[in-house]
Protein backbone atom coordinates (compact mmCIF):
# COMPACT_ATOMS: atom_id res chain seq x y z
CA UNK A 1 0.00 0.00 0.00
CA UNK A 2 1.34 3.48 -0.75
CA UNK A 3 0.27 4.93 2.02
CA UNK A 4 2.39 3.21 4.29
CA UNK A 5 6.16 4.20 4.90
CA UNK A 6 9.07 3.10 6.88
CA UNK A 7 11.37 5.41 8.36
CA UNK A 8 13.81 5.74 10.71
CA UNK A 9 14.01 8.34 13.20
CA UNK A 10 16.61 9.54 15.99
CA UNK A 11 14.23 10.13 19.33
CA UNK A 12 14.80 11.50 22.75
CA UNK A 13 12.18 10.67 25.60
CA UNK A 14 12.63 12.68 28.65
CA UNK A 15 11.89 10.50 32.02
CA UNK A 16 11.71 11.33 35.96
CA UNK A 17 14.26 9.95 38.01
CA UNK A 18 11.50 7.96 39.29
CA UNK A 19 11.46 5.66 36.47
CA UNK A 20 15.64 5.15 35.91
CA UNK A 21 14.62 1.94 37.84
CA UNK A 22 13.36 0.53 34.43
CA UNK A 23 13.97 3.30 31.96
CA UNK A 24 13.02 0.59 28.67
CA UNK A 25 9.31 0.22 30.05
CA UNK A 26 9.32 3.63 30.42
CA UNK A 27 10.44 4.19 27.26
CA UNK A 28 8.19 1.43 25.41
CA UNK A 29 5.10 3.71 27.70
CA UNK A 30 6.19 6.88 25.45
CA UNK A 31 6.40 5.24 22.62
CA UNK A 32 2.78 3.27 22.90
CA UNK A 33 1.14 6.99 23.85
CA UNK A 34 2.29 7.76 19.91
CA UNK A 35 0.53 5.20 18.09
CA UNK A 36 -2.99 5.53 15.78
CA UNK A 37 -2.24 9.48 16.24
CA UNK A 38 -1.02 11.79 13.69
CA UNK A 39 2.53 13.13 14.46
CA UNK A 40 3.32 16.16 12.63
CA UNK A 41 6.76 15.54 13.26
CA UNK A 42 6.92 12.36 11.71
CA UNK A 43 4.54 13.41 8.83
CA UNK A 44 2.73 10.48 9.15
CA UNK A 45 0.11 8.30 11.60
CA UNK A 46 2.54 5.98 13.80
CA UNK A 47 1.32 2.13 13.37
CA UNK A 48 4.43 0.06 14.69
CA UNK A 49 7.75 0.90 16.36
CA UNK A 50 10.84 -0.83 17.31
CA UNK A 51 13.29 1.14 19.41
CA UNK A 52 17.11 0.50 19.09
CA UNK A 53 19.46 1.23 22.42
CA UNK A 54 22.75 2.16 21.19
CA UNK A 55 23.92 2.80 24.61
CA UNK A 56 22.52 2.69 28.63
CA UNK A 57 23.66 5.72 29.46
CA UNK A 58 21.01 8.58 30.25
CA UNK A 59 21.87 12.75 30.24
CA UNK A 60 20.19 14.76 32.73
CA UNK A 61 19.29 17.87 31.46
CA UNK A 62 20.14 21.31 32.45
CA UNK A 63 17.07 23.60 32.61
CA UNK A 64 14.96 20.65 33.25
CA UNK A 65 16.05 19.06 36.12
CA UNK A 66 15.36 16.58 37.34
CA UNK A 67 14.43 15.08 33.96
CA UNK A 68 16.68 12.78 31.48
CA UNK A 69 16.73 12.55 28.46
CA UNK A 70 17.29 8.59 26.63
CA UNK A 71 18.45 9.07 23.03
CA UNK A 72 17.62 6.14 21.00
CA UNK A 73 16.80 5.07 17.45
CA UNK A 74 13.73 3.87 15.92
CA UNK A 75 12.39 2.10 13.12
CA UNK A 76 8.76 3.06 12.88
CA UNK A 77 5.91 2.00 9.86
CA UNK A 78 3.81 5.37 9.38
CA UNK A 79 0.74 5.51 7.30
CA UNK A 80 -0.05 8.95 5.51
CA UNK A 81 -2.51 8.88 2.73
CA UNK A 82 -1.78 11.77 -0.08
CA UNK A 83 -4.36 13.11 -2.56
CA UNK A 84 -4.34 10.18 -5.66
CA UNK A 85 -3.23 7.25 -3.93
CA UNK A 86 -4.44 4.09 -3.78
CA UNK A 87 -5.80 2.79 -0.61
CA UNK A 88 -7.73 -0.76 -0.04
CA UNK A 89 -10.32 -0.80 2.64
CA UNK A 90 -13.11 -3.01 3.75
CA UNK A 91 -16.87 -1.58 2.90
CA UNK A 92 -18.88 -1.97 6.44
CA UNK A 93 -21.71 0.03 5.20
CA UNK A 94 -23.51 1.26 1.57
CA UNK A 95 -25.77 3.49 1.15
CA UNK A 96 -27.54 5.01 -1.44
CA UNK A 97 -25.59 8.52 -1.28
CA UNK A 98 -22.60 7.13 0.29
CA UNK A 99 -19.92 4.14 1.19
CA UNK A 100 -18.04 3.89 4.39
CA UNK A 101 -15.11 2.19 4.46
CA UNK A 102 -12.54 0.66 7.73
CA UNK A 103 -8.95 1.15 6.05
CA UNK A 104 -6.18 -1.31 8.03
CA UNK A 105 -8.96 -1.57 11.10
CA UNK A 106 -8.13 1.58 12.22
CA UNK A 107 -8.98 4.42 9.86
CA UNK A 108 -12.49 5.38 8.65
CA UNK A 109 -13.30 6.12 4.97
CA UNK A 110 -16.13 7.84 3.17
CA UNK A 111 -17.01 7.65 -0.40
CA UNK A 112 -19.84 10.39 -1.30
CA UNK A 113 -22.76 9.58 -4.34
CA UNK A 114 -20.44 12.27 -6.30
CA UNK A 115 -17.37 10.41 -6.09
CA UNK A 116 -19.10 7.37 -7.27
CA UNK A 117 -18.66 6.85 -11.11
CA UNK A 118 -21.96 6.86 -13.12
CA UNK A 119 -21.24 3.12 -14.15
CA UNK A 120 -22.32 2.20 -10.84
CA UNK A 121 -25.97 1.78 -10.01
CA UNK A 122 -27.40 1.78 -6.61
CA UNK A 123 -30.22 -1.14 -5.68
CA UNK A 124 -31.26 -3.32 -3.27
CA UNK A 125 -30.93 -6.73 -3.56
CA UNK A 126 -31.99 -9.84 -1.22
CA UNK A 127 -32.57 -7.00 0.96
CA UNK A 128 -29.32 -5.80 0.74
CA UNK A 129 -27.65 -2.71 -0.43
CA UNK A 130 -25.64 -3.33 -3.07
CA UNK A 131 -23.50 -0.97 -6.23
CA UNK A 132 -23.51 -2.90 -9.37
CA UNK A 133 -21.32 -1.67 -12.14
CA UNK A 134 -23.37 -1.53 -15.51
CA UNK A 135 -20.71 -2.80 -17.62
CA UNK A 136 -20.55 -5.82 -16.12
CA UNK A 137 -22.88 -7.33 -13.74
CA UNK A 138 -20.18 -9.36 -11.91
CA UNK A 139 -18.74 -5.96 -10.60
CA UNK A 140 -20.31 -5.30 -7.24
CA UNK A 141 -19.69 -3.21 -3.97
CA UNK A 142 -21.49 -4.50 -0.93
CA UNK A 143 -20.70 -4.98 2.59
CA UNK A 144 -17.56 -7.05 3.23
CA UNK A 145 -16.18 -6.13 -0.18
CA UNK A 146 -12.15 -5.25 -0.10
CA UNK A 147 -12.43 -2.17 -2.09
CA UNK A 148 -9.97 0.08 -3.98
CA UNK A 149 -10.50 3.46 -4.00
CA UNK A 150 -8.15 6.82 -4.52
CA UNK A 151 -7.84 8.98 -1.73
CA UNK A 152 -8.75 12.59 -2.20
CA UNK A 153 -8.47 14.22 1.28
CA UNK A 154 -6.74 12.62 4.64
CA UNK A 155 -8.27 14.46 8.06
CA UNK A 156 -5.07 14.01 10.36
CA UNK A 157 -6.78 14.65 13.70
CA UNK A 158 -10.30 12.24 13.06
CA UNK A 159 -8.14 10.01 11.08
CA UNK A 160 -10.53 10.15 8.42
CA UNK A 161 -10.31 9.44 4.14
CA UNK A 162 -12.45 10.56 1.72
CA UNK A 163 -12.33 8.86 -1.19
CA UNK A 164 -13.17 8.44 -5.04
CA UNK A 165 -14.47 5.51 -6.97
CA UNK A 166 -13.66 8.21 -10.28
CA UNK A 167 -10.74 6.26 -11.61
CA UNK A 168 -11.28 3.40 -14.05
CA UNK A 169 -8.70 1.04 -11.69
CA UNK A 170 -10.86 1.50 -8.58
CA UNK A 171 -13.49 -1.00 -7.30
CA UNK A 172 -13.55 -4.32 -5.58
CA UNK A 173 -10.44 -5.75 -5.20
CA UNK A 174 -11.70 -9.30 -6.12
CA UNK A 175 -12.51 -7.96 -9.61
CA UNK A 176 -10.02 -6.07 -10.46
CA UNK A 177 -8.00 -9.17 -9.92
CA UNK A 178 -9.98 -11.04 -12.26
CA UNK A 179 -10.04 -8.74 -14.82
CA UNK A 180 -6.54 -8.37 -14.87
CA UNK A 181 -6.09 -12.48 -15.20
CA UNK A 182 -8.29 -12.02 -17.96
CA UNK A 183 -6.38 -9.46 -19.90
CA UNK A 184 -3.14 -11.41 -19.08
CA UNK A 185 -4.88 -14.94 -20.40
CA UNK A 186 -5.99 -12.88 -23.74
CA UNK A 187 -2.80 -11.40 -24.14
CA UNK A 188 -1.01 -15.17 -24.23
Amino acid sequence: MEALKECRANLVVYLHPQKAKNVMDAVYRELSSLLFKFNEALDGVVLTYEPKFSSNLAKILPGIHPYFGVRFEAKLLLFYPKPEMLLEGEVVKVGQQSIHIIVLGFASAFIADEDIREDFKYKIKHGKEVYISRSDKKHRIKVGTTLLFSVKSFDEEMLHVCGSLIPTNTGSVQWLERKAEESQADRR
